[in-house]
């Protein structure tokens, strides 16, 4: 059974493509309301891999505790539970004021707010609830949902679907609570996704990838190379560090590692902001290159100030 956080864990969230501002954003409320962080962003994980991967340095931060980054090292396999046990950790730390969740990585944000596929399926649960169905029907399995949960059959989005109810109770018995995706979107508040126009976009992201090379990435790369040999196979794939790592081959010149990684960002981007159009509950904020943190901030508050925090389900 999972292990409760309070009577209804929960967080703030912060969500948009790469190179939107969304740790910028996330740090000022953090600064402001007392809140820690944890990194919703895979390739944070990683010691060591900082510039490259754009993370907050020390400075940055300042008195802000961090969770969700510098977990494993380069040459370590990671895994979505892995972080998901990271955020637990994060969770149990937080202050009253709460935690502030901010990323990209949609396995993740997935992961947090609706669990991990197959998470709370056990045989013996899932057998029992198969055979009530099989005896008395689908209403036996409303009437099971709704004595354990009082109230929470009106959430559902799909109240007639047998295969929804027995999930629906599987994950009650797990965690105690009813898996996100399976309530209406209605009932759910949404996530703040920052939102830029396209081209505005992939011009910030050209300058980061200059501005990346300027901080020393290719002696990053080097270093990392020399202190760990052999990395593994997701840290090798990581945008800027396989391109970085072609260049000291000499299969690259650095203009072309850098344009590689620029395209690779763009890409990259275009796939989180689809997957959040697609996959979560959102509600986007449109910003511009010229908008100042504070100002997004604001945004972003405003509307946690008027939906609240996004409900999460821990292992």
């Amino acid at each position: 059974m999972a292990t409760a956080i309070n009577a209804s864990p929960a967080a703030w969230f912060i969500a948009g493509a790469t190179a939107t501002g969304k740790s910028a954003v996330a740090q000022q409320l953090a600064e402001q309301t007392g809140r820690t962080i944890l990194s919703a962003d895979a390739m944070l994980v990683y010691r060591s891999m900082d510039i490259g991967t754009a993370k907050p340095a020390p400075a940055e931060r300042g008195d802000v505790p961090y969770f969700g980054i510098d977990l494993v090292s380069p040459a370590e396999p990671f895994s979505t539970g892995l972080w998901l046990a990271d955020a637990h950790r994060a969770f149990r730390s937080a202050p009253r004021t709460g935690l502030i969740v901010v990323g990209g990585t949609g396995l993740y944000l997935k992961a947090l707010t609706e669990g991990l596929d197959g998470s709370a399926c056990d045989p013996e649960v899932r057998a029992h609830w198969q055979a009530l169905h099989a005896a008395e029907g689908t209403d036996a399995l409303r009437r099971a949902l709704e004595a354990r949960a009082p109230g929470v059959l009106e959430t559902l989005a799909d109240p007639a679907n047998p295969r929804r109810l027995i999930r629906a109770l599987e994950h009650l018995d797990a965690h105690g609570t009813v898996p996100v995706r399976q309530q209406r979107t209605d009932d759910i508040p949404p996530i703040p996704a920052l939102r830029m126009p396209r081209e505005q976009l992939h011009a910030r992201i050209a300058r980061r990838v200059d501005a990346m090379f300027a901080a020393g990435l290719i002696d990053e790369v080097r270093a990392l190379l020399h202190d760990i040999p052999v990395w593994s196979e997701t840290a090798s794939h990581a945008i800027g560090y396989a391109e970085v790592r072609a260049l000291l081959t000499g299969e690259l010149t650095q203009a072309q590692a850098a344009e590689r990684i620029a395209a690779r960002t763009r890409q990259l981007a275009k796939r989180q902001e689809t997957w959040l159009r697609h996959q979560a509950h959102v509600v986007w904020i449109d910003i511009t290159d010229d908008d100042p943190p504070g100002a997004v901030a604001r945004r972003v508050a405003e509307i946690w100030r008027n939906h609240g925090p996004t409900p999460v389900t821990l292992p």
